[in-house]
């Protein structure tokens, strides 16, 4: 059996939500990479020793460089009440990132238009004008570090590489993320970027489920836990 059962943080009979690693894939693509998805229907097919097919519907996706918090179906019915939370921005999701350099504003919202280039598979801000779609998000620094900061990300929108784009624009790229202007890759290819938790009511319970992640291991992350105030 895999890791999963040591990632699981939360689990009922209509959904299970996971701590992805980053580097993981949620669905299959192209690399032809076992996706978190796969992996979950073997975990669960040998946990309750299930034969045939077993569900497992991807929710939402996490990019592959990105950790934290992915919510997965086991059920068609989770599936699709699950989706409507999502189509209605009924699901708070936070995020925090480590990003490079101070801030301008340590808290702000930020507001933009984003246009997906396929053939790059990269998101850059455009005029409303252009049919960019709407990306909205609210930020608060919650450590300065000597060359980084890390900052609590709500996402109000889910667009295409949205978080890194975003911060991008106001100067600050994501520590790692050379797709948009961080200065050097991280050691293990990942980009400092955690889905850290996410709250929603339970669309068949209506049990009020709020879940956070564990931050990774590595990077600056450990720098969170020091409770040293935010510089002016």
């Amino acid at each position: 059996m895999s890791d999963i059962a040591e990632r699981i943080l939360y689990e009922d009979n209509h959904i299970i939500i996971i701590n992805k690693n980053a580097g993981e894939i949620v669905q299959g693509d192209k690399t032809g990479d076992i996706p978190l998805s796969e992996k979950i229907k073997e975990f669960l097919k040998e946990k309750y020793q299930k034969p045939g097919n077993v569900f497992c519907g991807v929710i939402h996706r996490l990019d592959r460089p990105v950790s934290g918090v992915v919510i997965f179906a086991k059920t068609s019915k989770g599936l699709a009440r699950m989706n409507e939370l999502i189509k209605n921005r009924e699901i708070k999701k936070i995020y925090c990132a480590i990003v490079e350099g101070k801030l301008e504003k340590k808290e702000d919202f930020l507001r933009h238009f984003l246009h997906k280039n396929e053939k790059l598979n990269k998101s850059f801000v455009v005029s409303e004008e252009k049919n960019g779609q709407l990306a909205e998000l609210h930020y608060k620094v919650i450590k300065e570090l000597q060359f980084y900061s890390i900052v609590e990300v709500e996402l109000l929108t889910g667009r295409h590489h949205q978080i890194r784009v975003q911060l991008s624009t106001i100067g600050n790229a994501i520590k790692g993320d050379v797709k948009y202007g961080g200065k050097r890759p991280n050691r293990d290819l990942s980009i400092s970027l955690h889905a850290r938790s996410i709250e929603f009511t339970h669309p068949i319970s209506k049990k009020q489920i709020s879940i956070s992640a564990p931050f990774p291991k590595n990077d600056l992350w450990k720098e969170i836990d020091n409770k040293e105030p935010i510089s002016q």
